[in-house]
């Protein structure tokens, strides 16, 4: 899948959210995303915004974004909320962070209408939004069928609301249950 991970999954289907965008992944770091057609070469396309100045300005144009993530986010992507927080006065309204470390499931859902389902991470290796050497060997699926975008988005909300949260048994590494990010 490689590069077509980015230009289908971010620059077709994140980057045109129009209503909402919910995210699960494992792993999240202020990956790079270039436009369709930017050389992703080695040293190429270092100005891109990241993934975090996308989500904020998706938010800001009336997006509901809300990311589902197990760890602590990158410093690379802690940096840029920090940031967003400083020049905006706080994240915009419509984009929500929380952590689940129990979550290794990587999912995309764009508007409740098309869906990625898959091995990758919200990363540039695991995107594609890195050259070819640097990319890790991803597959997914990319989906408009309304069954399949139903179940995981049923799955998404209970996660999201806290639902396994009582009996998940990680209070050591999870003592506030869908604790958002201090910035």
């Amino acid at each position: 899948m490689d590069a077509v991970h980015h230009r289908k999954v971010v620059v077709e289907g994140m980057l045109r959210a129009e209503v909402s965008l919910d995210i699960m992944t494992a792993d999240f770091k202020a990956m790079l995303v270039p436009s369709t057609g930017v050389d992703l070469s080695p040293g190429r396309g270092r100005d891109a915004p990241s993934i975090v100045q996308r989500l904020v300005r998706l938010a800001q144009r009336g997006v509901e974004v809300r990311l589902l993530h197990a760890g602590v986010p990158s410093s690379a992507a802690l940096h840029a909320l920090k940031k967003a927080t400083r020049t905006k006065g706080g994240l915009p309204g419509g984009l929500t962070i929380r952590r689940c470390p129990r979550l290794h499931a990587k999912a995309v859902i764009v508007d409740a209408r098309q869906m990625y389902l898959g091995s990758a991470n919200l990363t540039g290796a695991g995107l594609g939004a890195k050259a070819d050497r640097n990319r890790n060997h991803e597959i997914g699926v990319w989906t408009t069928s309304g069954d399949m975008i139903d179940a995981v988005s049923q799955y998404f909300n209970r996660l999201w609301e806290g639902e396994p949260c009582e009996g998940c048994g990680r209070a050591d590494v999870c003592p506030e249950p869908l604790e958002e990010p201090r910035l």
